[in-house]
């Protein structure tokens, strides 16, 4: 079971509450705090995609761009020898770095 959602770009983490006996579901990915929660899942998915409308609605309507997930950039630091082994790994599977990094974070995303 996924404890994600995700709609219009926007990633939000669900967790439930005993204590609360709801979802409550948070925004990943932005600077901005923005929470929301239901008692069902049909609740929880319809307080999500108002939430995300309102975020985008009040940045627009102050003149601002709402902040944008995830941009699919990601600067690693690494041990020359780790950054050595990988290049080596993606050389060997036919791959750029940045394409087999990818494919070896999708893979230990989904575990």
């Amino acid at each position: 079971m996924s404890n994600a959602m995700t709609y219009k770009g926007y990633t939000a983490k669900v967790e439930y509450s005993e204590e609360d006996e709801c979802f409550i579901g948070r925004i990943a990915g932005i600077r901005a705090i923005i929470g929301f929660h239901g008692g069902s899942v049909t609740e929880l998915k319809k307080a999500f995609r108002a939430a995300v409308d309102n975020y985008i609605d009040v940045a627009h309507a102050r003149g601002e761009e709402p902040e944008k997930p995830f941009s699919g950039r990601m600067m690693l630091r690494l041990p020359s020898q780790v950054h050595a082994r990988v290049s080596f790994a993606a050389e060997r599977a036919g791959l750029s770095v940045n394409q087999w990094a990818a494919q070896a974070l999708e893979q230990a995303a989904q575990s």
